[in-house]
């Protein structure tokens, strides 16, 4: 019963700051799901769950993938290309990860999602509501 109450809690708070966040706020708590899948997925494979470990695998790979639709191609240029690939790199390591277990690939993606969240979380910080233009929605 206190888990279910912890739940509601922290869906409220995931709640409000979506609906108060501005576009670019919005990409690091895309950031922030995907990292916390990806951290959730090494727990249970520690735990031996693998049915678990593969629907946390897989919503991280829905969040990078929506993340990756998002990339304005016309207007990104070569930010836009890399990024791309780089959603994509991250997406086949999660994808091997799922299918051997390998927690390794799980801390590559978990490294790169970091480097990319503190990234937007500067803009998110310096710049308000302005995004990129090769992340434009």
């Amino acid at each position: 019963m206190f888990n279910k109450g912890i739940k509601a809690y922290n869906d409220v708070g995931v709640t409000t700051a979506v609906s108060t966040a501005n576009p670019v706020q919005l990409i690091v708590l895309l950031y922030d799901g995907a990292m916390t899948a990806v951290a959730m997925a090494k727990g249970e494979i520690e735990r031996q769950n693998i049915q678990e470990k593969s629907k946390l695998i897989i919503k991280a790979l829905a969040i990078i993938e929506g993340l990756r639709t998002a990339i304005d191609h016309k207007n990104g240029g070569e930010i836009a290309t890399n990024l791309n690939d780089l959603y994509l790199y991250m997406s086949l390591q999660l994808t091997n990860a799922n299918l051997k277990n390998d927690q390794e690939k799980l801390d590559e993606v978990l490294h790169l999602l970091g480097e990319l969240r503190a990234s937007w979380e500067v803009l998110a910080n310096n710049q308000g509501t302005e995004v990129p233009m090769a992340a434009h929605f």
